[in-house]
């Protein structure tokens, strides 16, 4: 691999404070040898061409840290080549897995076949999840230890949520023993039984039964006076109301612990339902816009540390049904970064608050050495034209399934390039 050049970018780099307008080299081995403000035409090689970006962004490479891949299982929905197509369109270069396939990612033997499928299909870097319980079904420990030992990063049951509060003791115990993160999908199902959109007036409109914004905060409440006792690394995966961002802020200094938040929940209300949008079933669900309004002041003022795709690619005959029927989850890895610079670009949050949410926070939550642009680390990081106009086109998407929640939406801000370990993967 030849040396690459960069120069007239404006780099973010939240991990190593650098907001500052520079260059970067990589060098043969794909790696960061020099960035920032002192790399510049008058510093390189005279023989070198280098790449003027004029003024373009680089950021590290997004770490998406909940998203469903189809395989093994459901490959018609989505495998490892296209969520890796999919995700180096959105500049995202790392994702973890959830581990609701079939059969279930429970097993040291599953965990093989993964990291082989992966390792042979995938252009970006892979982290899988392992479930908390055998099959998923809330009554057995999976063996975190030797799961642990395979690779696995965390562990959680995707869309399902420990309802026992027994068993949950036991799992927190054994992930504070073996330094295990925990990741919760907070929901009540006895609150929220048969529930498909939030609970409300556009709820009864619809004539749909409801989600209390409760179920949410009942689970979080029960973990965090655990964890308060067993001192293990949490992380509640999404968080989609304002009373649960309140007990949130509550806790955080008495309790150590992350938490989460969909880009949809982070965009999108309730209204946005309209008559019956399938694409827009969601698990949390679509809130009230207040809601929406807590959720954005929490990632401004860091409450809320990560913001996830939560990327779940169904096949159109699975969201063509009544709104009762339709599959939930919306394909949203290759609009990530793009819909989350709304909020940058209507003067709501940060463009530096963001990308750490993107990039250094799930990293060092997940304990891995992404979301950064260290010098001698890895070259995966992206190109981004923030000021770019573009229209979600499902036909134009990557992914296999085009169930995306945003059609026709009209967004600013578009990833033109995208590198894994200093190659080039994707250009527009």
């Amino acid at each position: 691999m030849k040396k690459k050049y960069f120069i007239n970018a404006n780099i973010i780099d939240p991990h190593n404070s650098i907001n500052e307008n520079g260059g970067m080299i990589i060098d043969e081995n794909g790696r960061i040898e020099a960035i920032g403000k002192k790399v510049n035409t008058n510093n390189l090689p005279t023989r070198e061409k280098p790449i003027d970006l004029k003024g373009k962004y680089i950021i590290p490479g997004l770490v998406d840290m909940r998203v469903f891949v189809g395989e093994p299982g459901y490959e018609y929905k989505e495998n490892f080549r296209t969520l890796s197509n999919a995700a180096l369109s959105g500049g995202v270069t790392s994702v973890v897995t959830m581990p609701n396939t079939d059969p279930i990612i429970d097993n040291v033997s599953i965990v093989d076949f993964l990291k082989r499928r992966g390792r042979d299909k995938s252009k970006i870097n892979i982290f899988p999840c392992a479930s908390l319980t055998q099959n998923i079904e809330g009554n057995n420990m999976t063996e975190f230890g030797l799961l642990a030992k395979k690779g696995i990063i965390a562990f959680t049951d995707g869309i399902k949520t420990i309802q026992n509060t027994s068993l949950m003791s036991k799992i927190m115990s054994s992930a504070k023993d073996l330094d295990c993160l925990i990741m919760q999908h907070a929901e009540d199902y006895h609150l929220s039984k048969n529930g498909m959109i939030n609970s409300g007036i556009i709820a009864t409109k619809l004539g749909l039964s409801g989600i209390p914004d409760i179920a949410e905060r009942i689970i979080i409440e029960r973990d965090l006076v655990l964890l308060d006792k067993i001192k293990c690394r949490y992380h509640i995966s999404q968080l989609s109301s304002a009373k649960s961002v309140d007990v949130i802020k509550e806790r955080k200094n008495d309790v150590k612990f992350t938490c989460g938040v969909s880009i949809n929940n982070l965009s999108l209300n309730e209204n946005d339902i309209g008559d019956f949008k399938t694409f827009l079933k969601l698990s949390p669900p679509l809130r009230k816009e207040e809601d929406r309004e807590v959720l954005v002041q929490g990632l401004k003022d860091k409450t809320i540390d990560v913001i996830v795709s939560d990327h779940k690619p169904e096949d159109e005959e699975s969201k063509r049904l009544t709104f009762s029927q339709a599959a939930t989850g919306a394909s949203g890895i290759e609009t990530l970064l793009s819909l989350s610079l709304e909020l940058y670009h209507n003067g709501s949050v940060k463009l530096e608050t963001i990308i750490r949410a993107l990039t250094s926070n799930p990293a060092k939550i997940l304990r891995i050495n992404k979301g950064n642009l260290t010098i001698g680390n890895e070259a995966d990081f992206c190109i981004v034209d923030l000021d770019k106009p573009w229209i979600v086109k499902k036909e134009s998407l990557i992914s296999k399934s085009k169930n995306t929640s945003i059609e026709d939406k009209k967004l600013q801000g578009k990833v033109t390039n995208t590198f894994v370990k200093g190659k080039e993967l994707f250009t527009i």
